[in-house]
C-alpha cells in the first residue's frame, strides 16, 4: 500500500489555509476593494513625483507624500464628489417627475404612430418605468459610509507606499511566488495598464464631454453641465458612448415640440461629437497603451456592481490585471508546444 508523502500533505494543508484565509479576507474586504485599487493607481501615478521631491529636492518623504495626497484630493476627489452630488440631485428630480416625462414621450409617440400606423404607446407601462427608475437610478451615489471607509483605506495605503517605496517593493518580492524577471514584466505592464485606464479613458471621455458641452451651450440646452457629465460618463462605456447624453436631450427637445433644434442637436452629436472619439483616442494612444474595447466593457460590467460609479475606471484595471496574471502564469509554468506538436494541431 502506497503512503502519501508527509511533506506533500503539509504543503497541501498550507495551500488550503492560504486559500481559505485569503477567501475570507477578500470576502470581507470586497466592499472596500476600490480603496486598494485606488491606492495602487495613485501610487503608480505619483511615484515619480515622490522620487523627484525626495531625491532631487531633498524633501522629507512624509512631507512630500502628504503634499501629493492633498493634491490628489483636490484634483480628483473633490471634482468626483461634486459630480456625484450634482447627479444625485438631478436623479432625485428625475425620479420625482419620471411619470410626467414618460407621459410626454407617450403623447409624442401617439402622434408618430398615427403617421406610421403602428400602436406603440400600449406597450409602454408608465408605472413599471417609474418603479425601475426609483429602485435603480438613486444608487448612483452608492453608500456614503462605505465610500468614506474606502477613501480612508486608500490614503492610508498610499501614504505607506509612498513613504516606504523600497520596503514596499521588497515585501512584494518576498511574498509573490514568481521569478524576478516575471515580476519586472508585471511591474512594467501594470504601470502601462494603470496609466491607460486611469488617465487615457477618463481623458478621452472628458474631451468628448467638452465638445458636447459646446453644442449644449450653442443650442441653449437646459442644464448643459449636467448633460456634459452624462456624456462624459457615457463616453467611458463602450458601445453606449456619448449617446447616453445626446439621445435623451434630443428626446426632450422632440417632446417639447422643438423639432428643428432636435434635428440640429442630433446632427451635432453624430457628426461632431461622434467623430471626435477616434481623433482623441488616436492622440492619447500615441502616449499611452491602448485598451481593447472588450476589456473595457467587461471591466464596466464587473466594476460598476463592485465599486459603483468609479467602477468605470477600476473595473477595466481589475480585468487587465487578471489577464496580465494569466499571461505571467503561462510564462512561468506553461510549456511551449514543440514544433511537431504544433504541426499535428
Amino acid at each position: 500500500m502506497k503512503t502519501i508523502n508527509p511533506k506533500l500533505l503539509r504543503q497541501l494543508f498550507v495551500i488550503f489555509l492560504i486559500v481559505l484565509l485569503g477567501w475570507l479576507i477578500f470576502k470581507e474586504m470586497a466592499t472596500y476593494l476600490s480603496g486598494v485599487l485606488g491606492a495602487i493607481t495613485l501610487f503608480v501615478l505619483m511615484r515619480k513625483w515622490q522620487k523627484y521631491l525626495v531625491n532631487k529636492k531633498k524633501w522629507n518623504p512624509s512631507i512630500a507624500a502628504s503634499l501629493l495626497m492633498v493634491g490628489s484630493f483636490l484634483v480628483i476627489l473633490v471634482p468626483i464628489a461634486g459630480l456625484t452630488l450634482m447627479l444625485t440631485s438631478k436623479v432625485s428630480k428625475a425620479v420625482e417627475n419620471s411619470g410626467k416625462v414618460v407621459d410626454i414621450i407617450k403623447s409624442s409617440l401617439s402622434k408618430l404612430e398615427t403617421q406610421i400606423g403602428m400602436n406603440l404607446t400600449e406597450t409602454i407601462d408608465t408605472g413599471a418605468i417609474t418603479d425601475w427608475m426609483s429602485s435603480n437610478l438613486q444608487n448612483l451615489a452608492g453608500s456614503t459610509f462605505n465610500i468614506l471607509i474606502a477613501i480612508s483605506i486608500m490614503y492610508f495605503m498610499l501614504y505607506y507606499m509612498l513613504t516606504n517605496r523600497r520596503t514596499f517593493r521588497e515585501t512584494l518580492l518576498d511574498y509573490i511566488p514568481l521569478s524576478e524577471s516575471n515580476l519586472k514584466v508585471i511591474g512594467k505592464d501594470s504601470v502601462n495598464l494603470v496609466k491607460s485606464n486611469a488617465i487615457g479613458i477618463p481623458l478621452v471621455a472628458i474631451m468628448q464631454g467638452t465638445v458636447a458641452l459646446v453644442g449644449f451651450l450653442i443650442f441653449g440646452i437646459e442644464d448643459p453641465f449636467f448633460w456634459f457629465a452624462v456624456v462624459t460618463i457615457g463616453a467611458m462605456i463602450p458601445f453606449i458612448g456619448t449617446a447616453l447624453g445626446i439621445v435623451p436631450v434630443c428626446i426632450i427637445l422632440y417632446a417639447s415640440g422643438q423639432i428643428g433644434l432636435c434635428i440640429a442637436m442630433l446632427a451635432y452629436g453624430i457628426i461632431v461629437v461622434g467623430s471626435t472619439d477616434n481623433i482623441f483616442r488616436l492622440i492619447i494612444q500615441k502616449r499611452l497603451a491602448d485598451v481593447h474595447p472588450l476589456v473595457t466593457i467587461v471591466g464596466v460590467i464587473v466594476g460598476v456592481p463592485l465599486f459603483g460609479f468609479i467602477g468605470l475606471i477600476f473595473g477595466p484595471i481589475l480585468v487587465s490585471l487578471f489577464l496580465l496574471i494569466v499571461k505571467i502564469y503561462k510564462q512561468e509554468y506553461g510549456k511551449e508546444l514543440s514544433q511537431t506538436e504544433e504541426e499535428v494541431l
